[in-house]
């Protein structure tokens, strides 16, 4: 994409009454987990509002927008993983694609359905996979078990979510994307503020570091000192007494 063409000679810069601007912070969130667990729909329910049950499987979108949390705008960037992740004796088989998400994002999501113990199961690995890519990293963690409404086919305890969270240092929460928005928006809300406190950020909005412009140069002046510069010094002839 060509770049807006501009009229005169002017510097592309923010205008000079700038000096309040405001960034944007730059939030990068991974969501992972298993497949068939609602990663996508928990994704598209927080952004849009709306409640999406079927999705094809993805091979991992990445959503951007622009949302506000507690009054602070944020550049929000969601990555959504593929589901195929296979657990053999707590040993995950990690693709490069989801190596590559993991060491991009600075916040978690690890999700699993109520409805399916195996999805459960892959929690473990996947934290620990983050900690070993981020091994210095207080990346925030939240793990979140779905699908709460489906009480008849639960197959996991919420008390079975709540000590996996207290084992690995990491908050649990269990909702309802497709029943409750509120809860699915707190906790996108709540990992957004964590990951601003990483970033030293949470006592302070941003400021765009502007450096301030100056003022543009009359051409005709420039061009008049270009050719002195290039015409062939000529002596000035001394002053008769």
């Amino acid at each position: 994409m060509r770049p807006p063409s501009m009229s005169g000679h002017f510097l592309l810069a923010p205008p000079e009454s700038s000096s309040d601007y405001l960034l944007p912070r730059d939030i990068k969130l991974a969501v992972l987990g298993a497949g068939r667990v609602g990663k996508s729909a928990m994704i598209v329910r927080f952004l849009t509002k709306r409640f999406i049950g079927d999705y094809e499987p993805n091979t991992g979108k990445l959503y951007s927008r622009l949302v506000c949390v507690e009054g602070d705008q944020l550049s929000l960037q969601i990555q959504d993983t593929p589901g195929g992740i296979q657990v053999q004796d707590n040993l995950m088989q990690v693709v490069d694609s989801l190596s590559k998400c993991v060491q991009w994002a600075e916040g978690f999501l690890l999700v699993y359905s109520i409805t399916d113990y195996d999805s459960y199961q892959s929690i473990r690995p996947l934290y620990q996979h983050i900690r070993k890519v981020h091994p210095d990293s207080k990346a925030p963690i939240i793990i979140v078990g779905n699908k709460g409404d489906l009480l008849h086919a639960r197959q996991v305890q919420t008390d079975d979510g709540v000590q996996l969270a207290n084992e690995l240092g990491s908050l649990f929460l269990e909702i309802s994307t497709s029943e409750n928005y509120e809860d699915v928006c707190d906790v996108f809300q709540h990992l957004c503020k964590e990951v601003s406190k990483l970033h030293g950020l949470s006592g302070e909005r941003r400021r765009a570091s502007i450096i301030p412009r100056p003022r543009s140069p009359n051409m005709q002046d420039l061009k008049r000192r270009f050719k002195q510069a290039l015409s062939p010094k000529v002596k000035a002839p001394s002053s008769l007494g």
